[in-house]
C-alpha cells in the first residue's frame, strides 16, 4: 500500500517531531474564483492560471509517533480541506477526524481546525473501487471512484497543474491571533488520476461560502508512503 521513504533528505524538516504513514490517499480538487475564498484565508493566496484551488485530501494515518520514540497513536482516518498558500504552502479550511484526543491536541499544539467526525474508507485500489463517506455536525462527505486495480503511480509533470496541486510542503495556521507554521516531508507523490462520483458534498460546503461558486476540476489517487517526516510548530515570524 505504501511507496517507502529512506532517511536521505529527511532533514529538510528540521526539527523533526512527528512520523507517521498516510495511507490510501484520495484528493478531489475545486477551482474558485480568488475573491469568492480570500476573506476566508488569513494569508495571501497563490493562484494557478487567475485561479484559486481547494482540495480534499483523504487519508488514513498509520503509526502516529514522536520522532524519538515512544507508543504510536491510534490509527485513523483523515479529511482535510485545504487551499494553497506561496512556498508550497498550505492553509487548512477545515478537517475531520475520529480521535478525541488528538481533536483536542491539534489547534492547541499546531492551531489546526479539527473537527470530530465519523469516516469509513474504503480506498483499496487492488479492489477496482475506492469509496469514502465522513459524517460531521456540518453535514456529510460521500465519493466513490472506479480506479485499474493494476493502475501505474507516477509523480506528476514538473509544471503542471497535477505538482502545483499535490506537491505542498509548508503548512500555515492560525488560531486566534497566533500565526504558526510547520513542515513535512516525503517523496514526491506517486499518483494517478480518477473519476470521482461526489453523492454528497455538504460537508464542503459547510467550510464557507467559497463553494457556492467552485467547480470540481479533477482527483487523483496515491498508495501513500510509509514514512512522512513532520515539524515541530514555529511562530510564523521566525521563520
Amino acid at each position: 500500500m505504501f511507496t517507502d521513504v529512506t532517511n536521505e533528505a529527511a532533514s529538510f524538516v528540521t526539527p523533526r517531531f512527528f512520523v507517521a504513514g498516510w495511507d490510501g490517499v484520495v484528493m478531489i480538487h475545486y477551482s474558485v474564483a480568488p475573491e469568492r475564498l480570500q476573506p476566508q484565508v488569513p494569508f495571501p493566496l497563490e493562484l494557478h492560471e487567475g485561479r484559486a484551488w481547494v482540495s480534499l485530501v483523504a487519508f488514513t494515518l498509520r503509526r502516529l509517533r514522536f520522532e524519538v520514540g515512544g507508543p504510536a497513536f491510534p490509527d485513523h482516518s483523515f479529511l482535510n480541506v485545504r487551499t494553497y498558500l506561496p512556498d508550497r504552502g498550505i492553509y487548512f479550511l477545515a478537517e475531520w477526524l475520529p480521535n478525541p484526543f488528538c481533536v483536542f491536541l491539534g489547534p492547541r499544539l499546531y492551531g489546526l481546525p479539527y473537527r470530530r467526525g465519523r469516516l469509513d474508507y474504503d480506498h483499496l485500489h487492488e479492489s477496482g473501487r475506492l469509496h469514502g463517506r465522513v459524517e460531521g455536525r456540518e453535514g456529510a462527505l460521500e465519493f466513490e471512484a472506479p480506479i485499474d486495480p493494476r493502475a501505474a503511480f507516477a509523480p506528476c509533470e514538473a509544471g503542471s497543474l497535477d505538482e502545483f496541486l499535490l506537491e505542498r510542503y509548508t503548512a500555515f495556521t492560525k488560531h486566534g491571533d497566533r500565526e504558526r507554521l510547520f513542515r513535512v516531508w516525503h517523496q514526491p507523490w506517486p499518483q494517478a488520476p480518477i473519476d470521482v462520483t461526489m453523492l454528497d458534498e455538504s460537508l464542503v460546503a459547510s467550510t464557507g461560502p467559497w463553494f457556492r461558486d467552485a467547480r470540481r476540476v479533477g482527483a487523483h489517487y496515491s498508495p501513500g508512503f510509509e514514512t512522512v517526516w513532520m515539524g515541530r510548530p514555529r511562530r510564523r515570524a521566525g521563520w
